[in-house]
């Protein structure tokens, strides 16, 4: 039962690891860094995971109640709309090297919860996986992955500065900005076609 339990936990966490990407987040903190010193960008950091992870586990918790009693909305439905934004941003990054842009002079407090938090943390993926997840891995395997999976992204984007100096001094930035972008768009994609499996099979 144990090296059962351990599987799935190994299994959900390589999964959310995938979706929330930390590689990802230190482009996006390094286009911060322009604006922001290094005080204010693990502040970003720090905030920003403390807050995704209460939304991740609210839509654990509550959010197929959400979705069905509050807004009437089919988890299919959620699927296909979270692809075509994580399509759309991953085509921003392919095309145009850089996965956000912030405005001068925007306050420090709102880029934190949007859109580092939301959604480029607790984004269309990942909270998808947090209403999906646990009837598959069960609720404290996902909770516990979803735990370690933000740890790991707080971690590369504290130290996005040092990261993205490496990167940049070897010209491997802008290059794996585009890979990445492609990546999340393929994403995208996968999750569109997921959402579009589900509506079929519904109606069928």
């Amino acid at each position: 039962m144990m090296a059962f339990n351990l599987k799935y936990l190994l299994s959900c966490m390589v999964a959310l690891l995938a979706l929330v990407n930390p590689i990802q987040k230190v482009f996006v903190m390094t286009t911060l860094q322009a604006q922001f010193d290094e005080a204010k960008t693990r502040f970003i950091a720090t905030k920003a995971t403390l807050t995704a992870f209460i939304v991740l586990i609210f839509f654990l918790l509550l959010g197929e109640l959400v979705f069905s009693y509050v807004f009437h909305v089919e988890l299919y439905a959620f699927q296909i709309t979270s692809g075509i934004v994580l399509f759309y941003n991953g085509i921003n990054g392919l095309q145009k090297g850089t996965f956000i842009r912030v405005d001068s002079g925007v306050n420090l407090k709102d880029i934190t919860a949007v859109p580092i938090a939301i959604p480029m943390i607790a984004g269309p993926a990942t909270i998808t996986a947090a209403v999906t997840f646990p009837a598959h891995y069960g609720h404290t395997n996902t909770i516990v992955s979803m735990a370690v999976a933000l740890g790991v992204n707080f971690l590369f984007m504290y130290y996005s500065r040092p990261i993205g100096k490496a990167l940049n001094r070897f010209n491997l930035m802008g290059p794996l900005v585009r890979i990445f972008g492609l990546i999340v768009a393929t994403i995208g994609v996968q999750m569109m076609l997921s959402g579009i499996a589900s509506f079929w099979i519904s109606i069928r």
